[in-house]
């Protein structure tokens, strides 16, 4: 049994603003009752403003849930900032989701996004781009959807894409598919970073000088408010063993210890966000 927050409880067992909106004049439509969850959306929108906002759920807790908080949490809010409303907004608002159930909070936030562009007169769904080659045949999910979702969530395993898009959970003939999208959006990403920092470090004035102890602390502090909460939406942990000038050795646990693109995360996630946060010139290495 998956281990539900009360605030999920709450929502599934009395669940806000369900059923029709007679008079609704925007309404979206998400995912497939074949595929184990739908969502229907209903909004009825004065002078750019939510108003009222109701829904149609076929899917399990965390599906109802998520639907019930959305309707709450976008009462009341115009358009534009109602767009602004994330799946991770859903999920925090029902102080948390089960890593394997975040495809529920995306379903509402697609509803949401799929109903504005209803109202606004934009045929289609509201991700035209998640037109593309079907990677996951079970739930229908193509190439572009999953590179979306990768970037959006900045996903690094295939249960992450699993957990945020439902691919690759049915008969896993897709994993390796996956694997390879997950490999060449953070491979693409870390040559464009290198190059950006590359071009900042030839324009930008003389850089920052840290003594060892500020350096260390500096590290530690971005892995602790950052980077481990980051990889532990997949599972994963770190741990930083030694500095030694500018080289910076850690361990990975858990997911991110047994995961074949450990490396990937490393130079393409980790190194990343310390180059950017503390230092330009650190390189993380992993030490077993």
């Amino acid at each position: 049994m998956w281990e539900y927050s009360q605030k999920v409880w709450d929502h599934f067992n009395n669940p806000k603003n369900m059923g029709d909106l007679p008079n609704a004049n925007a309404i979206g439509q998400v995912g497939s009752i074949v595929c184990g969850d739908a969502l229907k959306l209903y909004l009825k929108i004065e002078n750019g403003r939510i108003v009222d906002a109701r829904f149609k759920t076929f899917g399990c807790a965390s599906a109802i849930a998520s639907s019930s908080v959305l309707t709450e949490i976008i009462k009341g809010k115009s358009i534009e900032d109602a767009l602004k409303i994330t799946n991770e907004d859903i999920a925090r608002e029902l102080d948390g989701l089960p890593a394997e159930k975040m495809h529920c909070s995306v379903m509402g936030r697609e509803a949401l996004e799929a109903a504005i562009a209803n109202y606004r007169g934009q045929a289609g769904h509201a991700h035209k781009e998640d037109e593309g080659r079907v990677v996951c045949r079970c739930f229908g999910v193509t190439d572009t959807r999953i590179r979306r979702h990768i970037i959006e969530n900045r996903l690094r395993t295939v249960q992450a894409v699993t957990n945020y898009t439902k691919a690759g959970g049915g008969c896993t003939s897709c994993h390796a598919d996956i694997q390879d999208i997950i490999d060449d959006v953070w491979k693409h990403e870390l040559s464009g970073q290198k190059a950006t920092q590359s071009t900042a470090r030839t324009e930008a004035q003389p850089q920052k000088t840290m003594n060892t102890l500020q350096k260390i602390t500096s590290i530690q502090h971005v892995l602790e408010e950052e980077i481990k909460p980051a990889l532990a939406m997949d599972g994963g942990s770190i741990e930083l063993i030694d500095v030694e000038g500018n080289i910076v050795k850690v361990k990975l646990h858990g997911a991110c210890g047994t995961c074949a693109s450990g490396s990937i995360t490393l130079k393409g996630y980790v190194e990343r966000v310390l180059q950017e946060k503390v230092l330009p010139e650190l390189q993380v290495v992993q030490v077993k």
